[in-house]
């Protein structure tokens, strides 16, 4: 979507000419990158959060569903037809081949949701815009290079077990496995541009992302000028 990394992409919005900032966000499992992401949209950046894409493009009445239950069987859906996630989460996690099978379904429908969903926050802005792309697996993906820069959200992963078992129930061993199902993290530190540390306190992220978010708005407004021909 960029042609130069951390700059803003110039792009027509209704025949004026704003600049788009496009952000990938993206953290391990229990990094706190949704705390990240909702500290974000308070300062005003536009949110697409890969999570709710997921869940849309599997909706009751989806086509994305129905190729799921043709994959995986009706077995996957709870007694009023939508995806039963606890099911079908425990049959992808144990089976390589079946997570590739359901990743192969649900991938390129989340892709072309969010697609919809950024053209829609650039047509509906007035004036430059961020927009924050919250991806789980962004690392995974290979993806990074869709953004004009990467936002990294890191806490050493012996805080991420600890927090999987306090806050989510998860015995330990349960923890490590979803970890270790997860790009490392070096391999997630490999594509930040920026990288928000989340191992303090609350108001340690608050001030923490308000640093960020002032080092975005400065790129918005002071990177160099791109062609629509460019992204």
């Amino acid at each position: 979507m960029s042609s130069s990394r951390g700059s803003p992409t110039l792009v027509p919005v209704t025949g004026r000419r704003d600049r788009v900032l496009r952000v990938g966000l993206t953290g391990g499992i229990g990094s706190g990158k949704s705390e990240v992401s909702r500290r974000l949209a308070a300062h005003g950046a536009v949110i697409i959060d890969a999570d709710v894409a997921a869940r849309a493009v599997v909706a009751p009445g989806t086509p994305g569903l129905a190729q799921v239950v043709e994959a995986f069987s009706a077995g996957v859906l709870t007694p009023d037809g939508s995806l039963d996630r606890e099911r079908l989460g425990a049959i992808v996690f144990r089976d390589p081949d079946s997570r590739a099978t359901l990743n192969a379904i649900v991938h390129p429908l989340v892709g072309e949701w969010m697609r919809a969903a950024d053209q829609a926050a650039t047509t509906a802005s007035h004036g430059d815009v961020i927009i924050v792309h919250d991806v789980p697996l962004l690392a995974e993906n290979g993806r990074a290079h869709n953004f004009d820069l990467v936002i990294v959200v890191d806490v050493p992963p012996e805080l991420q077990v600890e927090r999987l078992v306090s806050q989510r129930g998860m015995a330990p061993d349960q923890a490590r496995a979803r970890l270790a199902a997860q790009a490392t993290r070096d391999q997630r530190l490999a594509i930040a541009d920026l990288v928000i540390d989340n191992s303090g306190s609350l108001a340690d992220l608050d001030r923490r992302v308000a640093d960020v978010w002032a080092d975005l708005t400065r790129r918005l407004g002071n990177g160099p000028v791109c062609s629509p021909a460019d992204h």
